[in-house]
């Protein structure tokens, strides 16, 4: 019985690193996702500034709606990249979801195995008291026995 906890544990431990593995995954997904979020954000001030920048020394029609065009790209694009935010986010917390589930079924092998080891440990110490009891009250009949002789 031991040998199949020891195996059980041994299994979920494994799911329980794999699951870790993901949970970072996850998160590095999510950070990567905040980075190239700013940077298209940075890059779209940047634009903007020097859209201004051109406005100023002047431009013709057909320049400001060839930039104006870019510029509705870029806000569209930055949309697109918000609302994966959700995706990112829903992927970390499953992630961590799973990983809680694994971690509780390797607690719970781990504290069957220690609750199986006490219970040993306490039928080990009743049965050498017992023993001790024995050879005691031998040992108390003998002296008994002698000193009546």
């Amino acid at each position: 019985m031991e040998n199949a906890l020891e195996f059980l544990l041994d299994q979920a431990k494994e799911k329980e690193e794999q699951a870790v593995l993901a949970l970072n995954s996850a998160r590095q997904e999510l950070d990567n996702y905040y980075v190239q979020l700013k940077q298209i954000e940075q890059y779209r001030l940047d634009y903007c500034s020097q859209l201004v920048e051109r406005g100023q020394n002047g431009l013709s029609a057909s320049q400001y709606w060839h930039l104006n065009r870019f510029l509705t790209q870029l806000d569209e694009t930055l949309a697109k990249q918000r609302e994966a935010e959700s995706h990112f986010k829903q992927q970390v917390q499953n992630c961590e979801e799973h990983w809680l589930d694994v971690r509780k079924q390797s607690r719970s092998y781990e504290w069957l195995i220690e609750k199986r080891k006490a219970e040993k440990e306490l039928l080990e110490q009743k049965k050498e008291q017992k023993f001790l009891d024995e050879f005691a009250t031998l040992q108390f009949n003998r002296q008994k026995m002698r000193n009546n002789s």
